[in-house]
């Protein structure tokens, strides 16, 4: 499997499909996923001719399962490394819920050349948890929770997760796709118990409010105004004020993983932002 392995050791797995002087398109996933969770998009945009990139973050899927470094300043070294070892230049980074403040800690901070556009999809940014300065974020509690469900019984957790909120299955009239549910499942338990307990805290408690404030190329922001996990009035329309080239594009009643539900909806959207 191809890898590249970073400064402090770790193999971090990646796929890297198209030709290599197409545009490359950079994908970046959520936790507690993988590269796998971008299949569809990945499908899409290699068969428009793109060049698509997806790889597991340190923890996850089929990298290194870390004990450290899973927050999100080494997550962003990651992908620093792996641009650099792919010469990717003028990318599209598209990052989904944790996936999209992995990629706003990077394009903040990446080497002239290296970027052209980001999407942020139902991502955390700018903060997830409450506190003084963010009111409207979640209770601290609700995170230990996760912390707790997964230390547990991570296994039933990948089920209770996508069984309910994810995909928004939980609310009335949905149509459950099991074999969605399953791979959900399948990828969560590819990576580390202790990574995945990690991130909780990288993903929830990391403030991109200067990363956002920094950026200098376009910005899509797509939230479903349904989403269960990121709360659209806490990310992306707190997000959106915040970029100096933003646009934001609300999807009524679709679920944080909307990208699965609703595919062919949200491939045309990537697409025209894009090649616009």
């Amino acid at each position: 499997m191809p890898t590249i392995t970073t400064k402090d050791g770790a193999e971090i797995f990646y796929k890297d499909w198209g030709p290599r002087d197409a545009q490359p398109i950079v994908f970046h996933h959520g936790w507690p996923l993988s590269a796998d969770d971008w299949d569809n998009q990945m499908l899409f945009f290699r068969l428009k001719g793109y060049r698509v990139i997806a790889h597991d973050r340190r923890g996850h899927g089929r990298s290194t399962q870390t004990d450290t470094g899973n927050e999100m300043d080494t997550y962003a070294a990651d992908v620093t490394e792996l641009a650099k070892a792919l010469d990717l230049k003028n990318a599209v980074h598209i990052g989904h819920s944790t996936g999209g403040g992995e990629v706003a800690h990077y394009v903040a901070r990446a080497e002239a050349g290296r970027v052209s556009k980001a999407v942020l999809m139902g991502a955390v940014p700018p903060i997830m948890v409450k506190s003084d300065k963010n009111p409207g974020g979640l209770p601290i509690e609700v995170f230990d929770g996760f912390r707790a469900a997964l230390a547990a019984n991570r296994a039933q957790f990948c089920v209770d997760v996508p069984s309910g909120p994810f995909y928004g299955y939980n609310r009335p009239g949905a149509k459950v796709d099991q074999g969605v549910i399953d791979n959900w499942w399948r990828q969560g338990m590819m990576g580390g118990a202790k990574a995945h307990y990690d991130c909780i805290k990288a993903f929830s408690e990391t403030d991109f409010t200067e990363d956002l404030k920094t950026i200098n190329v376009p910005v899509l922001l797509m939230h479903g105004d349904d989403d269960q996990i990121v709360p659209i009035a806490d990310s992306a329309l707190l997000g959106i004020k915040l970029l100096k080239q933003g646009d934001l594009k609300v999807y009524k009643g679709f679920p944080h993983g909307m990208a699965t539900t609703h595919a062919d909806t949200i491939n045309a959207d990537l697409m025209t932002f894009v090649k616009g």
